[in-house]
């Protein structure tokens, strides 16, 4: 009964819902003349009208005092606070303590090698303290080439000392020198005329001390500085001499000058068996000195009083100027002097051991010197000068081959006026820590004034180094010297006067002139270290195995090869 009530109601509610979906159909009216509407549209401006509430204020109502207060949504979180009151404080990690290398200031060294190469040396130096410092040296060298009595050999021993006070500074020296040679020289026209070469040796002893101010910054501050040198001189047969030279230097600073004084007495004696020559110099340079703004100005004096075999009184200019036109890459200086300058046995044979006794001494007078030229850096690790010189000397001192013993040079003199016009460069390259090179170049041009030429002065002369580190432990260096012809005279007949002496004017008819051919020296040189006390070195002479010669008749020694070790310690 259920069931067929529930389909009599669906199908009631069925019948309904059709019936009222056709009552909501309406039929449109009929057209009809008289049932005609017309529609029209108006269209005019629109104007937008706003709510007050809606409108902006240009400025604030500062009336309006009301507050805003936003809603806000909280969300709590239910966990326990932990309160960590026990947290250490962190600690810095303790290092090793670093080890520091004291320099090592002292050092031995020894190595042998061909042509019965001997080398010995040591240094050390005692005390810590920088304002007082004491050291001594010590120097071994020997070499014996292939010639006959080719022997060399030259000893050193030094000792110094320093005290810086709080005022003035305390240097001393002593320094004792030996060097031992033979008159090897070989004629190779005739070599059986030496056969039994004589030795030579020359003993140098000196002493020096000197006294310093410190430097103050006071700008009206005086400073000084005295220094005495001596020195005993001697050879293997007759011939002796001795000097002592005092030296002054007072200097007053006033803001942006100074005034000063320099002032030299040299008083020598050189004896042999048949000269006895007193050479005796004082020199008074009085100056004043302007620095400021990139210029330095030296404008002064130079006195010269000689007395002794000779007596003289003489005036030269000595004026230094400087302008920095760059600072640190280009400055441009120039200088006018003039001077006597003292020509010794000590200084003659440091140059040609090979004299002869009895040399004559005389005084060099450079009448006037100019020079001018540039220096400066290029950036760090590059430096360079150029100078031009232009010098007149009178008394210029010479080398000959006696007549009588030709292995023998005598000294002589251009009685008259030479002029020597020079150029010189300098150039240093530091590429960085491990690689360096300098390099130095002179020309000359010599114009003689009684004599045919200037004895053994090349022209042209050229030397460089280079060093380069391979790395710490590993280091090369190599060097080269180049140096052009110059002229020898010999005596083809006695040039002597009756009394032994050398005639004021050369005789042409009694001389000839020698080429004294260019050479190239090339070295090089290695040192490793195995660790910071002990290192080994070699080094090899002479690579290109020149049989060149500085003086006519005495060749030099032909490649060569030594090597050994250093040990440093503190």
């Amino acid at each position: 009964m259920t069931l067929n009530k529930n389909i009599y109601l669906a199908l009631s509610f069925v019948l309904c819902a059709t019936y009222y979906a056709k009552a909501q159909d309406v039929k449109p009216p009929e057209k009809t003349e008289k049932n005609i509407s017309e529609e029209i549209e108006i269209i005019r401006p629109y104007k937008p009208i706003l709510a007050e509430a809606v409108k902006l204020r240009r400025s604030p109502d500062l009336e309006n005092v009301r507050t805003y207060k936003a809603k806000y949504n909280y969300l709590l979180l239910d966990k326990k606070l932990e309160l960590n009151t026990d947290i250490k404080k962190l600690q810095a990690q303790q290092l090793a303590d670093a080890k520091i290398e004291e320099p090592t200031n002292n050092y031995v060294k020894g190595g042998i090698g061909s042509l019965t190469t001997f080398l010995g040396e040591a240094y050390i130096a005692m005390g810590k303290d920088p304002a007082l410092q004491a050291g001594a040296f010590f120097r071994h060298f020997s070499q014996q080439g292939s010639l006959n009595k080719q022997n060399e050999s030259s000893q050193q021993l030094s000792a110094f000392g320093r005290s810086i006070g709080e005022k003035t500074t305390l240097n001393g020296r002593a320094n004792y020198q030996r060097h031992g040679v033979y008159f090897y020289g070989i004629d190779d026209n005739n070599p059986t005329l030496n056969p039994d070469p004589q030795k030579q040796a020359f003993n140098f002893l000196e002493l020096e001390g000197e006294a310093i101010n410190k430097f103050t910054p006071d700008e009206n501050a005086l400073s000084y500085a005295a220094k005495v040198n001596a020195y005993f001189w001697n050879d293997k047969f007759s011939a002796k001499e001795k000097q002592l030279t005092l030296t002054g230097y007072l200097n007053k600073r006033i803001k942006g000058f100074n005034l000063g004084l320099a002032a030299a007495a040299e008083f020598g004696n050189s004896k042999d068996v048949k000269t006895d020559i007193s050479n005796n110099l004082l020199r008074v340079n009085p100056y004043i000195k302007l620095q400021a703004g990139g210029v330095k100005i030296v404008a002064g004096a130079n006195i010269v009083q000689e007395f002794g075999f000779s007596s003289s009184l003489r005036f030269f200019p000595a004026i230094t100027a400087d302008f920095t036109l760059i600072p640190d890459f280009l400055q441009v200086f120039g200088e006018l002097k003039g001077d006597v300058n003292r020509n010794t046995l000590k200084n003659l044979t440091d140059e040609n051991p090979f004299l002869n006794s009895n040399i004559l001494l005389k005084n060099s007078i450079e009448k006037i010197s100019f020079s001018a030229g540039i220096k400066g850096t290029g950036g760090p690790g590059f430096g360079y000068k150029a100078r031009f010189y232009s010098k007149e000397i009178d008394n210029l001192p010479m080398f000959v081959n006696n007549f009588t013993d030709f292995n023998k040079f005598d000294v002589i003199y251009d009685f008259d006026k030479i002029k020597l016009l020079g150029l010189e460069g300098e150039l240093s390259v530091q590429v960085s820590d491990n690689l360096k090179w300098t390099g130095k170049l002179n020309i000359e041009d010599y114009k003689a004034g009684k004599e045919q030429n200037v004895y053994y002065k090349p022209q042209l002369r050229l030397s460089s180094n280079l060093l380069f580190a391979f790395d710490k432990k590993l280091s090369f260096d190599a060097g080269v010297y180049l140096q052009d012809d110059s002229k020898a005279k010999i005596f083809i007949a006695n040039p002597l006067n009756p009394d032994g002496s050398y005639p004021a004017l050369p005789d042409n008819t009694k001389e000839q002139m020698v080429n004294i051919k260019g050479f190239v020296d090339l070295g090089v040189g290695a040192t490793y270290k195995f660790n910071s006390k002990f290192s080994a070195f070699a080094k090899a002479n002479n690579i290109l195995n020149s049989n060149y010669s500085k003086y006519l008749y005495y060749r030099v020694n032909g490649f060569n090869i030594f090597g050994g070790l250093t040990y440093s310690f503190n």
